[in-house]
C-alpha cells in the first residue's frame, strides 16, 4: 500500500471540470457543524444531512485517510513535503453501504474501521497541524459543495473552509462525557480501551487542536453553540434542523 497512484492527475482534471466548479458555487447552502472529538458532530451531521436530503462531508475522515495512507507507506508524520504529496495522491472515496453507514475507501481498500481508531485520530490531529497539508486538502473539501446543499462536519468548516456558510453550529460537551461516548463506541466494536486513557487522549487532542497555529479549533463568530452534555441525539438534531428552517439575513 502506498500513497502513490494515478489519482493525483485524475483529481486535477476533475478539480478543473465544470461540474466541480459548479459544485463550489457559493449559492449552494452549507450547514457547518464543528466541534471537538466526541461532541456528537458526526452522528448529528449524518442525521441532519439525511433529513434535509443534502450531501455530507466528513472532513475528519479526509485527514484520517491521509494519515492511514501515510502509515501504510511508512511516511514520517513530521515529513511535511511527503505528507503533502500523500494528500494529493491518496484516493479517498465515500460509499453508503446500504444500511446508512458511510464506508471510507482509501486507495481501493475499505479503511472505515481503521479510520475510527485512536491511532488514526492521533495521526490526523498531527498532520492537520501542518499548514501545507491543510492547504492541499482545502479545495478537495470545498468541492463537496453541490446542490441541493451540504452538511460539513469538522473542526474548521465554519471558520476556514466555508466561512460564508449561512448556517453554522459548534457542538461541545464535557471531556468526561466525550470519553464515555468514545468508550462505549469502541467497546461495542470489541476494542480494548480504558476510560482513563481515552480521557487523557481527548484532553491532549483538545489542547493540540486549540493551540495549533493554523485553523485552531474554535467556534466561528456567527456559529450557534450547543452543549450536548446530557442531551439525546434527537434533541440536538431537532435544534440544528430548527436553525436551518429559519430565514437567513
Amino acid at each position: 500500500m502506498t500513497c502513490n497512484g494515478t489519482f493525483a492527475k485524475g483529481w486535477v482534471r476533475d478539480w478543473l471540470s465544470p461540474a466541480i466548479m459548479a459544485g463550489m458555487n457559493a449559492s449552494v447552502p452549507v450547514l457547518t457543524i464543528d466541534g471537538p472529538s466526541g461532541s456528537g458532530k458526526g452522528t448529528v451531521s449524518r442525521l441532519v444531512a439525511a433529513r434535509l436530503g443534502w450531501h455530507y462531508l466528513d472532513s475528519g475522515a479526509l485527514y484520517r485517510a491521509v494519515g492511514i495512507a501515510a502509515g501504510w507507506s511508512d511516511i514520517d508524520l513530521s515529513d511535511a513535503s511527503a505528507l503533502v504529496r500523500c494528500a494529493f495522491d491518496t484516493d479517498i472515496a465515500f460509499r453508503d453501504d446500504g444500511s446508512g453507514e458511510l464506508r471510507v475507501i482509501v486507495n481501493g481498500t475499505d479503511a472505515t474501521d481503521e479510520l475510527r481508531t485512536e491511532t488514526a485520530g492521533a495521526a490526523a490531529s498531527a498532520i492537520a497541524a501542518i499548514p501545507e497539508v491543510r492547504a492541499a486538502l482545502k479545495e478537495r473539501q470545498r468541492a463537496f459543495r453541490k446542490p441541493p446543499g451540504l452538511v460539513a462536519d469538522g473542526r474548521d468548516m465554519g471558520t476556514v473552509i466555508f466561512p460564508d456558510a449561512p448556517y453554522k453550529v459548534f457542538l461541545t460537551a464535557s471531556a468526561e462525557e466525550r470519553a464515555e461516548r468514545r468508550y462505549k463506541q469502541l467497546k461495542e466494536k470489541g476494542v480494548s480501551v480504558t476510560m482513563d486513557s481515552l480521557l487523557r487522549e481527548i484532553l491532549a487532542r483538545d489542547a493540540r487542536d486549540a493551540s495549533r497555529a493554523v485553523a485552531p479549533l474554535r467556534p466561528a463568530s456567527d456559529a450557534v453553540l450547543i452543549d450536548t452534555t446530557g442531551l439525546p441525539v434527537e434533541a440536538v438534531v431537532a435544534r440544528v434542523l430548527d436553525l436551518v428552517s429559519r430565514p437567513t439575513a
